[in-house]
């Protein structure tokens, strides 16, 4: 076989696989284990864009952190399932935060339903500061994070979060993180009570933990978004805080304007600063 028959060969293979894969996508994301609801959300949300620019293989170890009620572990779990690994890094079922054990519970019981889908999820605690092994130390080879950030701002413990992250990543992985985006003009708020992030705080956090970044995107922008509500982030859909009034006004502008940023951990720092 000569050079220019391997290349194409290659080449060929290449693009069979990545098809692959994004049909997988396909299939999952229109899936009857997804409730219509959750596929509504998939206009602002973009998983599929996302999980593309994160460049998240099925084949792959992933950390999915404070999964919630599980609207990305529904896809994640059928798509790492024959191949990879996903840790889904919850809260504690020791927590003093009622909404915290609620949320843990919920999410438990959604893997124990459906086991064919769930069966292989692997669930971590992280509980910042105290609990923070979310999987083996340099094991991993992405961390996710979806809308989070702001949580360990408000609770002062994002420095912990963001070390933790980086320790769990083999060299060479990567961190992806999704999180609703303050408008650059606003003061910055250390504990962001409106939900809302700058984008340059995020990568100061990352960059303090020893990640550099190494991507941005656009896929979860949202123009019609100004983050400046009564109600912070969580006056738009799906909260809508304010209940009707100016309901219609906020579906109109549907879910928050997100940021979307890829760190990776390099190959010559072992350990967060």
């Amino acid at each position: 076989m000569n050079k220019l028959v391997l290349t194409i060969f290659l080449m060929t293979s290449l693009w069979s696989v990545a098809a692959a894969e994004k049909d997988r996508l396909d299939q999952i994301l229109q899936s009857p284990h997804r409730s219509e609801a959750h596929k509504a959300r998939d206009q602002y949300r973009h998983p599929k864009q996302t999980l593309e620019f994160f460049d998240v293989k099925p084949y792959m170890t992933v950390v999915e952190i404070w999964p919630g009620a599980g609207w990305y572990t529904e896809i994640l779990a059928p798509y790492l399932q024959a191949e990879g690994i996903l840790y889904a890094a919850h809260f504690s079922e020791d927590s003093s935060v009622p909404y915290f054990k609620k949320s843990l519970a919920k999410f438990k019981q959604k893997l124990a339903s459906e086991p064919k889908i769930y069966g292989q999820v692997k669930v971590t605690v992280l509980n910042p500061p105290e609990q923070l092994a979310i999987a083996p130390e340099g094991s991993v080879d992405r961390v996710l994070t979806f809308r989070n950030v702001h949580n360990w701002m408000k609770a002062g413990t994002a420095k912990q979060v963001f070390a933790a992250m980086f320790k769990a990543l083999r060299p060479g992985g990567l961190l992806g993180v999704v999180e609703h985006r303050a408008n650059p003009e606003t003061a910055v708020d250390p504990q962001a009570k409106s939900g809302y992030v700058h984008e340059q705080t995020v990568i100061a956090f990352a960059k303090q933990a020893g990640f550099e970044l190494l991507d941005k995107s656009e896929i979860n922008r949202n123009p019609k978004d100004s983050a400046q509500h009564p109600k912070g982030v969580w006056t738009l859909p799906p909260s809508l805080r304010l209940g009707d009034q100016d309901k219609e006004k906020y579906q109109k502008i549907g879910e928050s304007d997100r940021m979307t940023l890829k760190f990776i951990k390099p190959f010559n720092k072992q350990r967060a600063l």
